[in-house]
């Protein structure tokens, strides 16, 4: 990745999220020597020519009581998987959904898919909705329900400003 140094200091800087704060790419661009309106130009410059290919966000669902998060992990025939993800993908209640490949004997499942609700009922539900309008009620899943949260952030890319080393 061909990043200027200013743009490595922005990217290092937003790798605890934005600050939440009214203007935060003003205090981002005070933190890394930038105007508010150079880092809004970066970072839609990184997006437009692909080195920034998502900036998203990360809602820690437990703090709004969403406490029934399930895993679902799924064995589809590799000739449907890409269909079967993509139908998944389009509901709202799917937060994440992706490929992975089966690790066999063990492990046969090769789509993944996170769903978040506030009651195990309600989630079991919304995964047999999964089942059935994605043409996936006859293959095999496991259902696997968050116990513990562990650590919840996003991906950390680039060095961070020595100025926000110490709050990290």
């Amino acid at each position: 990745m061909d990043l200027s140094e200013h743009e490595k200091s922005l990217i290092g800087a937003l790798s605890d999220g934005l600050p939440l704060v009214s203007r935060p790419y003003a205090l981002i661009g005070e933190q890394v020597g930038m105007s508010e309106a150079e880092v809004i130009e970066a970072l839609s410059r990184m997006q437009v020519d692909g080195r920034i290919k998502r900036f998203g966000l990360i809602v820690r669902h437990h703090e709004l009581g969403y406490k029934a998060n399930a895993m679902t992990v799924w064995d589809i025939d590799d000739d449907k998987v890409a269909e079967v993800g993509r139908c998944f993908g389009n509901f709202d209640f799917v937060t994440l959904c992706y490929r992975r490949p089966r690790r066999l004997p063990d492990w046969p499942y090769n789509l993944f898919c996170m769903v978040h609700g506030q009651e195990r009922d309600a989630v079991l539900e919304q995964i047999e909705q999964l089942a059935e309008k994605c043409g996936a009620a006859a293959a095999s899943r496991d259902v696997l329900f968050s116990t513990r949260r562990f650590k919840q952030r996003g991906a950390r890319y680039g060095k961070m400003p020595p100025e926000l080393e110490s709050v990290a």
